[in-house]
């Protein structure tokens, strides 16, 4: 499978322990208003999911729904917002969306139909994945052929390298750079069709392929 490092169970149930406990804490710090530049970028993020009216879509570390009112512009059937904090999950339900279901859970356990779902944004929470490959395997079984995935941060690199009060208490991975995400990802049916990584935007996305379904068993 993929070359991500592997972790227990168990190191993945403190990793998670620990993250909702900071994120319980933290969660009125991620409601506008926005740094400047920020709600643009948000809006180019979403805009490379290239999302069609009547898609399915899934919003892996969804937080209080930053990206929600920007993905309904484009009009989609149902929006599955999971997130690991609660408090977080509270928020976002407070707005009232009619088509978004929350779902507290790692995306790695997420119980979806098969080929069910259009797009996944991972924005801003990449590094927060503790079982990475776990997490891959069942974006890919949720996914429809030809899907897209969007992995991003809308203040680039910069923020995970400024946050050095949370690597103190959990693992806050770096983003790829191409050539290492195109191995990470290629296991799990992925083909890199865009990658952005400027001083404060990354965007990288991922096209599930038709094609690899029948290499997979």
């Amino acid at each position: 499978m993929a070359p991500f490092k592997p972790i227990s169970e168990e190191e993945v149930q403190r990793i998670n322990r620990l993250q909702r406990d900071t994120f319980d804490k933290l969660y009125h710090l991620f409601d506008p208003p926005l740094p400047e530049g920020v709600p643009e970028r948000l809006e180019n993020i979403v805009a490379h999911g290239k999302i069609n009216r009547g898609d399915t879509i899934l919003d892996v570390g969804t937080g209080t729904g930053i990206l929600i009112p920007i993905i309904n512009q484009y009009e989609p059937r149902w929006i599955y917002a999971c997130d690991l904090s609660e408090a977080m999950l509270k928020q976002l339900g407070s707005k009232k969306y009619p088509n978004v279901e929350t779902i507290l859970a790692d995306v790695r356990d997420l119980k979806l139909p098969d080929a069910s779902i259009d797009v996944v944004f991972i924005n801003a929470c990449y590094g927060n994945i503790a079982d990475k490959a776990g997490a891959f395997s069942n974006i890919t079984r949720m996914m429809k052929p030809e899907g897209r995935m969007v992995i991003s941060h809308p203040l680039g690199k910069s923020f995970i390298h400024s946050r050095s009060e949370w690597k103190a208490s959990f693992p806050l991975d770096d983003f790829p750079e191409k050539s290492e995400a195109e191995s990470l990802l290629k296991p799990f049916g992925f083909e890199i069709e865009i990658f952005i990584d400027e001083p404060e935007l990354y965007i990288l996305v991922a096209v599930r392929r038709r094609s690899s379904l029948s290499q997979e068993g």
